[in-house]
């Protein structure tokens, strides 16, 4: 425990120094944290790479899913404070002198700190889209091929990893994280996603396997989350802390809470699963026309301007079981959209236009 409040001071002087010395780039550093967001995994990142590349697009998925779900349960196990809410409990600080820490609206995150799910999440999508912009290039056998592979190969990572150390220093700046749990988060998430490079069982998954997978899911962490709470336990100890803490009521949101988290997630792999194996798919994805370039590229656009209206659907937050169903609901129709509802549109226009050019 001493070791650890020592680390939470040393991360909250570090958090100081980056909001009094970073103040100039505030706005670029919220916007890194809005980066991170795992939430853009399924509207920004999934959409453009399961048009382009279906395996690559399965595979981001499953990998953004299961982190979380890992995210989810080391949170559970490892009680991390958020510095936001320390700084105002600890007694480590003479005579109550708590050092004050700027709060921001995206601050208040309500689950445990530790590790960040922004940087795990980071972490995980980017590896799987670095690796698979590589797997490109790593076939070429030519000698200046070689070398451009390896230029590529430099620059692929060296974007990597500032983008990491980007949303890491965005997170610890508006005082939602200490810097070892994001540190934890990068490189666990870069294990997950390194461990679904050698799983390809989940591009032929079936409907039941997507089905068993949520339920698996879903009643692991439950019955994890009431073993521990028939022993006294409370894994949700962090909500009130969060509420009591965070410097604005209405910076909380009902959607940081770690089973929000949860139901999100399993919604977005049953939707997947659910467009995978749909009439749909099959018909449009897997047609004549899935080789052309247009028709990529109008899946892409429209898969992107579709999700984007999503945004506009508010969920009701004022019954909590009410908000988990809807919210469940609308995670599975985005990649439903992505890889059933749009493809199907898109080949049906082409076809129609085909025959009347014909």
């Amino acid at each position: 425990s001493i070791k650890m409040d020592l680390l939470h001071s040393n991360g909250v002087l570090i958090i100081q120094h980056l909001q009094r010395d970073y103040r100039a780039y505030q706005d670029f550093l919220n916007f890194m944290s809005h980066v991170g967001d795992p939430r853009n995994i399924f509207s920004i990142y999934f959409p453009l790479w399961f048009q382009l590349n279906q395996v690559v697009g399965t595979k981001m998925i499953w990998v953004a899913v299961i982190g979380d779900w890992f995210n989810l349960i080391f949170k559970w196990i490892l009680f991390g404070h958020r510095p936001y809410w320390w700084v105002q409990e600890t007694m480590i600080y003479p005579n109550q002198s708590s050092p004050c820490l700027e709060q921001f609206p995206i601050t208040c995150e309500t689950g445990p700190g530790s590790p960040s799910g922004h940087a795990m999440g980071s972490s995980c999508v980017w590896y799987v889209m670095v690796t698979a912009a590589l797997s490109y290039t790593v076939r070429w056998k030519d000698k200046s091929a070689v070398t451009l592979h390896r230029l590529t190969w430099s620059f692929l990572w060296s974007i990597f990893w500032i983008i990491q150390i980007s949303v890491c220093i965005s997170r610890v700046f508006i005082a939602t994280h200490f810097p070892h749990q994001v540190i934890l988060g990068v490189f666990a998430g870069i294990l997950v996603a390194e461990a679904f490079e050698h799983t390809p069982a989940i591009q032929t998954a079936s409907l039941r396997m997507y089905i068993k997978t949520n339920l698996f899911l879903f009643v692991f962490a439950l019955g994890f989350y009431l073993v521990l709470k028939l022993l006294d336990i409370d894994l949700l100890w962090s909500v009130p802390k969060a509420k009591k803490w965070c410097a604005n009521p209405d910076w909380i949101n009902i959607d940081t809470t770690p089973f929000a988290g949860l139901v999100r997630n399993l919604g977005a792999l049953f939707g997947l699963g659910l467009g995978i194996n749909s009439e749909m798919f099959i018909t449009s994805c897997k047609g004549k026309n899935s080789c052309k370039i247009s028709f990529r590229i109008l899946c892409v656009a429209a898969s992107l301007a579709t999700l984007q209206l999503y945004n506009f659907v508010k969920i009701p937050t004022h019954t909590e079981y009410l908000f988990y169903i809807l919210s469940f609901c609308k995670s599975a129709a985005m990649p439903l959209t992505v890889v059933a509802l749009v493809p199907y549109c898109v080949h049906s226009l082409m076809r129609t236009t085909e025959k009347k050019l014909n």
